[in-house]
């Protein structure tokens, strides 16, 4: 039986995980692409830290992530997600991303984000339907169009 994963709205008093989890889920990726400097990096999370639509997901009522989506009318954007190490890999990220997918299908538009190059989640978001629509030195943009017609 699948563990029962629910979101949470997050609240101020979620500061220390969210910035845990960026950590421990960023980390490798950022210190490959620009270099980690701590202080730089606590600093610009902290100044730029804002609960507004982020929820915490929860894996049986414990705090395992975070997902943010932006709704930007022509399209839903996958600002965030993160799942703590531990949680990954087991299809939490594949089930909370399919909901999303849906949910664009439902309005008829795209999900777009932006993932670091360094970042192999790009592999996951590629396999459930998203393509490359640009690239930087650092990043791939991608996007993935509603299906029209059944499901």
């Amino acid at each position: 039986m699948m563990a029962e994963i629910t979101l949470r709205k997050a609240t101020n008093e979620d500061f220390e995980f969210l910035y845990d989890l960026h950590r421990q889920t960023l980390r490798e990726y950022v210190d490959q692409t620009w270099g980690w400097d701590e202080e730089w990096q606590a600093g610009y999370f902290r100044s730029r830290f804002d609960i507004s639509d982020k929820r915490i997901v929860q894996q049986d009522g414990v705090d395992i992530g975070c997902l943010h989506i932006e709704d930007r009318g022509d399209q839903i954007f996958l600002s965030y997600i993160a799942l703590a190490p531990e949680f990954q890999g087991k299809g939490i990220g594949t089930r909370l991303i399919e909901a999303v997918l849906i949910q664009g299908r439902a309005r008829e538009v795209p999900v777009a984000l932006k993932v670091l190059k360094a970042n192999p989640a790009w592999k996951l978001y590629e396999r459930l339907g998203f393509t490359v629509t640009a690239t930087s030195e650092t990043h791939y943009w991608m996007i993935a169009h509603p299906h029209h017609g059944p499901d």
